[in-house]
């Protein structure tokens, strides 16, 4: 069976953080931020400038683990209770759906229902929904 580890304080502060993020993306270079919209914006960036800050965005969330180590003295512990096959699956499942969901739960969740956008809103139930589905048929159905 799979178990998770609840931890309110640390999902709080990721969350404040976040959304910090988000709001000060917005307020300085009027850019959503989108995680996958980032990411794919350093392979087709528009100006120097746009490749610039979402080369600094990617590189915070590579170093940030290291902030951690720095903070804290231990490396974070990651726990992936699932194959790599299964994350491999996941993961490509995850980017057909940004493809067709034209962005993620970053984008949508975090900024798009921000600004009350109604696509944003309807991508974001989809997430959840299929989320609730796919753990509620791995957990039960499946097994694991």
């Amino acid at each position: 069976m799979i178990e998770t580890e609840f931890t309110p304080f640390a999902a709080g502060l990721g969350g404040v953080l976040i959304g910090f993020g988000a709001v000060l993306l917005m307020w300085a270079r009027g850019n959503v931020f989108g995680a996958t919209g980032i990411l794919a914006g350093v392979f087709h960036p528009s100006s120097s400038s746009d490749w610039a800050w979402r080369v600094a965005v990617l590189a915070g969330m590579l170093t940030g683990p290291f902030v951690y180590l720095f903070i804290t003295g231990a490396m974070p512990q990651i726990q992936v209770p699932v194959s790599t096959p299964a994350m491999v699956i996941g993961g490509l499942l995850v980017g057909i759906g940004v493809t067709f969901g034209a962005g993620c739960t970053s984008g949508h969740g975090v900024c798009g229902m921000a600004r009350l956008s109604p696509r944003s809103f309807v991508a974001t139930a989809t997430f959840m929904a299929v989320t609730a589905l796919t753990v509620f048929v791995m957990r039960h159905i499946v097994g694991g």
